[in-house]
């Protein structure tokens, strides 16, 4: 793929994976673990967009810094990595990759924890949403849906205009989205100039936008200061920009992609690379010990070596509450 000199590839690594407990912890978050095809989904992310860009920008928490370190090391290559003290959403972060940056670099910012498979594909969509960055829109990437999803926030459009961005929606309304067929999932994916993003920032959300440049402006080789990053409305940047924008684009993609949010899209990317199941559906993580399902279908034995999580595919989604559950107990399993 043929590049411009000012794509800067922005690297998400925030975030725990709650949905992915006991697999993913504080300590080492789903993006790390080394579960995919023997990497970790933040390699295979810098991996993917390697040859996209000549930059790039790593943003995460003070937790995953030395995870991060260890893994961008592997590529023998520059990085820039902003470390924020502590964790205020996605606008912020995007904001301090911007404020990096200069006003006509293109920012491609993706999560560290999604799988996409299908390499032209990805790269065609890319080339089209730099093509757009490159007239000061802001782009937003969808995914055709395949299922009536609920895990996921949802994009109404026509053509490659936006009508309106939806939160994740009960199943029923789900159902009527993937019917009427004009609705894309909610990537997490976007690219645009870093001054055309700060411009809209500042229009839409103001606070946000000062109290950013005032914490960047005062880091320190990257690491940003905990009482400054304080002040930060912690707001995502659907919120803050993409959703009250009347400059959004949409570009409608084709790859295979999964952000691998919940156990249920791990059950379904598993079995799909060859992930051994019994004649019911079920499967084992984490462990060799022989397990027997008696009377079950389509479910998961997650194992660690303190934990063990037993659950219907269809319900990976209440995971979360044992997590929060254990949050509250401020229990040492998380």
């Amino acid at each position: 793929m043929v590049i411009s000199n000012d794509i800067t590839h922005v690297v998400l690594t925030g975030g725990i994976g709650s949905r992915l407990w006991p697999l993913s912890r504080k300590s080492q978050p789903k993006q790390y673990l080394e579960l995919f095809d023997g990497q970790s989904l933040f390699e295979k992310t810098v991996a993917r967009n390697e040859n996209v860009s000549n930059k790039t920008i790593v943003v995460g928490n003070i937790e995953n810094y030395k995870m991060s370190n260890t893994i961008m090391l592997k590529f023998n290559k520059p990085f820039t990595h902003i470390v924020e003290a502590i964790p205020r959403n996605t606008a912020a972060a995007i904001a301090f990759a911007a404020f990096a940056s200069k006003p006509e670099d293109v920012l491609l910012i993706t999560p560290s924890d999604h799988i996409i498979e299908g390499s032209d594909l990805y790269d065609s969509a890319l080339k089209q949403a730099i093509a757009l960055a490159n007239q000061d829109y802001l782009v937003t990437f969808g995914i055709k849906p395949t299922k009536p999803e609920t895990g996921y926030g949802y994009i109404e459009f026509d053509d490659e205009n936006v009508i309106a961005f939806h939160e994740k929606p009960n199943l029923e309304t789900a159902t009527t989205y993937l019917e009427n067929g004009n609705y894309f999932w909610n990537s997490g994916l976007f690219c645009f100039k870093s001054g055309a993003f700060l411009t809209e920032l500042e229009k839409q959300e103001p606070e946000v936008y000062t109290t950013s440049k005032l914490a960047w402006e005062a880091n320190k080789k990257g690491f940003l200061d905990y009482e400054l990053s304080l002040k930060i409305p912690s707001i995502s940047v659907d919120f803050a920009v993409m959703e009250r924008s009347t400059n959004i684009k949409v570009v409608p993609t084709h790859f295979d992609w999964s952000d691998l949010g919940s156990f249920e899209s791990v059950y379904d990317y598993l079995v799909h690379k060859g992930h051994p199941t019994d004649v019911s559906g079920n499967i084992v993580i984490g462990t060799a010990i022989h397990t027997s399902f008696v009377g079950l279908e389509n479910c998961l034995l997650i194992h660690t070596d303190d934990a063990l999580l037993v659950l219907q595919k269809e319900n990976s989604q209440e995971v979360k509450q044992v997590y929060q559950q254990l949050e509250l107990l401020e229990s040492p399993l998380l």
